[in-house]
């Protein structure tokens, strides 16, 4: 995972390449600027955009973005707990 404040060019380029290479499952890019998450299943030697992950079944990539969101402007405990409540749903 890549937490990309200026840096999102090189996350989706050059660093996406390296995990294509060493042969992570799944590569995921935090974009700080736009508040979203774009995340990568690795196969085949190369990449695709997911929006569920493969990794961790049934984990889709919306919830993890609503709860980014909403971290902007709400207690880091209070998103913590909203998750949770969603992964016991």
């Amino acid at each position: 995972m890549e937490v990309a404040n200026s840096s999102l060019s090189d996350d989706q380029g050059e660093k996406r390449i390296l995990s294509e290479n060493i042969g992570v499952g799944e590569y995921w890019i935090v974009d700080v600027q736009n508040v979203k998450i774009i995340a990568f299943a690795v196969v085949d030697g190369g990449s695709k955009q997911i929006r569920e992950s493969l990794v961790l079944p049934g984990l889709k990539i919306s919830l993890l973005e609503e709860a980014l969101q909403r971290s902007r402007n709400m207690n880091q405990r209070l998103v913590g707990n909203c998750l949770i409540e969603k992964f016991q749903q």
